[in-house]
This record gives C-alpha cells, sequence and structure tokens, in this order.
C-alpha cells in the first residue's frame, strides 16, 4: 500500500512523510528489519496520547456547555480508551499500513487492538508535529469526536463500572478514586490481582481478576452498591 493511500484516507498531506512512516513503525520490525532508517512509533504515541486527551477535552468541554466535570472525565475515557480507537484505526484501514514484525501480524484480540489503537495515537503525535493543534484538532474531533460521541451517548457504552464510580464520587466529594494492587496469586500465566479502589485513603472495596484492568472493574462494580444517586 502506498502511503499516499492513506494520506487520501486521512485527507492530510504530510509535509514530513518521515513522521508518517515513523508513526506507522512497530517496534517488532525493527528487529526484523534493522537496517529500517526510522525509529519505533512510541514516542509519538505518547504525544499522541496527550494531544488527543486535550484536543477531546477541549471539544466535548464546548459541546456541553451544562455538564459537570465528572460528567465529562466520564465521556471522554469512553472516547479515547483502546478498544474504541482500535475499533476507529481497524474502519480506517490503518492496520494495512502498521510495519511490524511476522509474529505479530498473526495476533488478534486484544494484542492487535492495543497495536492499531498505539499506532492511531503515533499518527496523531505525527500529525501534530506536522501540521499544528488546529489542523489536529480538526482532525481528531472529524475522525473521532464527531462520529463516536452521538453512538456512545445512545448506547450508553461510557457507563462501564469504572466511569460510572468516578463520575459519582466526582459528584458527591470532589475526588477521583484511585486503584492500588493489594496482591498477586498464583502461576505465572495464570495469575490472579486483587486490586482495591479507594476514596482518598479510605478502602472501598477490593476486586480480583486475572489483569489488573480485570480486577478494577470487579473492584468498581462492587463499589458501586455502596452508592445511591
Amino acid at each position: 500500500m502506498k502511503l499516499s493511500d492513506l494520506e487520501n484516507k486521512l485527507e492530510i498531506e504530510f509535509k514530513n512523510e518521515d513522521l508518517l512512516k515513523e508513526a506507522l513503525t512497530h517496534r517488532s520490525y525493527l528487529n526484523e528489519h534493522p537496517s529500517w532508517p526510522h525509529p519505533h512509533n512510541e514516542r509519538l504515541e505518547y504525544l499522541g496520547d496527550a494531544v488527543l486527551e486535550l484536543a477531546v477535552t477541549e471539544d466535548l468541554f464546548k459541546k456541553f456547555m451544562k455538564a459537570a466535570e465528572g460528567q465529562l472525565t466520564v465521556l471522554r475515557a469512553a472516547l479515547v480508551n483502546y478498544q474504541i480507537l482500535s475499533k476507529i484505526a481497524l474502519e480506517m484501514g490503518l492496520g494495512r499500513f502498521i510495519l511490524m514484525s511476522k509474529s505479530e501480524m498473526k495476533d488478534t484480540g486484544k494484542a492487535r487492538e492495543v497495536i492499531l489503537a498505539n499506532a492511531l495515537e503515533a499518527l496523531i503525535g505525527a500529525v501534530y508535529i506536522d501540521q499544528g493543534f488546529k489542523k489536529t484538532k480538526d482532525f481528531i474531533k472529524r475522525l473521532i469526536t464527531d462520529d463516536r460521541i452521538e453512538e456512545i451517548l445512545e448506547t450508553k457504552s461510557y457507563k462501564d463500572p469504572k466511569s460510572e464510580l468516578q463520575e459519582i464520587i466526582q459528584e458527591k466529594l470532589r475526588i477521583t478514586p484511585s486503584y492500588r494492587v493489594r496482591g498477586e496469586s498464583g502461576p505465572a500465566q495464570q495469575r490472579i490481582f486483587r486490586v482495591g479502589v479507594y476514596s482518598n485513603d479510605d478502602l472501598i472495596e477490593e476486586g480480583s481478576g486475572s489483569s489488573k484492568q480485570e480486577a478494577e472493574t470487579d473492584a468498581a462494580r462492587k463499589a458501586l452498591k455502596h452508592y445511591k444517586r
């Protein structure tokens, strides 16, 4: 696939095409192609993540003038999580342009979703450096906010346990709940994590799961039973 095909999809013509190549280079590709002259995309991903969050925050702030901080935080989390980003990347065919190792190409499920989401964030970082913040905001608005916000509001997909708990606690106590690992057990391939959700330093509930994220969700689900709207 030609990079110009991707640029046409993005409706962006890069001034410095090396930035685009860097954004599309997964770390694993360099292991098989050490002579590839461009670095992997993790620095651009780091930048793109920050730019994405700021752009979405500003857009939601202007779009929902009467929404409380907690509601805006929940909506933002629903728009910038890796599942949504990977879905957008998949729909735009970004995966066909990402350079990665043969083994990574075979990955499916969450591993592939993370690669797609990270590449999209790296792409946003590249657009920011190449085109500036205004054009990047327009790009993010067109690609993410405008297309997804109505869907999220209609389906209420933003109401995951962690987001709902955060919204409630921020409204009631004006603080953001935090999560801490309280223990691990089991062999490496079957690890079970215990995570507590806290309001300040007060433990609200504890959850468990095969990953930290799963344990956090379980803890938040249990904690919601302590709060009534």
